[in-house]
């Protein structure tokens, strides 16, 4: 289906049972097979699983403690999510059905919303909503991680554009939308406002 397709009549409906979802729900993110993971499906501190038939199931349970917020593939259909109340990103591998911490950084607020980039290299918005500030973080696929930038407005939100050259941050509490130039190597340049 093409969005031209979308606009030709096409109303939305619901697809999966009322309130199966926590009102914490976050994160969509779909497979190579079209399923759809949310977090936070039927409790906090799990993943959910809608196929593309509408089935909805609870496909995995964080560690105690733990809630996800983004969710994000690689180019091997790795899971990751990013855990804003442990500070931690994991990683769900399909080959060995494994959950594994890929980072954990105490200096994060919150790992919030993640991208990712075609060289499987993560960014994180990192809010901290209290004084309505927040943090840029780049998690490479070995699980380092560097704070790309500090002293932002709330970051929540984050995108990498589909030719891996640009990233895009969003403050929510300031209304702003930052876009960087993004380097082959996951360094952000160029800082500007985009909107």
């Amino acid at each position: 289906m093409s969005m031209k397709d979308l606009g030709q009549g096409r109303r939305s409906e619901q697809f999966t049972p009322p309130h199966g979802f926590t009102g914490g729900v976050e994160g969509p993110a779909c497979d190579k097979e079209g399923n759809l993971y949310a977090v936070n499906y039927e409790r906090e501190g799990t993943i959910g699983k809608v196929t593309p038939e509408g089935f909805s199931s609870v496909f995995l349970e964080l560690p105690e403690g733990s809630v996800a917020n983004g969710i994000r593939f690689n180019r091997a259909g790795d899971m990751f999510m990013a855990d804003y109340k442990r500070h931690r990103i994991y990683r769900y591998s399909w080959a060995e059905s494994r959950l594994d911490v890929l980072a954990e950084e105490p200096a994060m607020n919150q790992p919030n919303d993640i991208a990712i980039s075609s060289r499987d290299v993560l960014f994180a918005s990192d809010p901290n909503w209290g004084d309505n500030t927040g943090q840029l973080w780049r998690i490479d696929p070995d699980g380092k991680t560097t704070r790309l930038e500090a002293g932002m407005g709330t970051t929540n939100g984050i995108e990498v554009s589909p030719d891996d050259r640009l990233l895009y941050v969003n403050e929510s509490v300031q209304r702003r939308i930052w876009v960087y130039d993004l380097s082959e190597d996951g360094n952000v340049s160029n800082k500007r406002l985009f909107h």
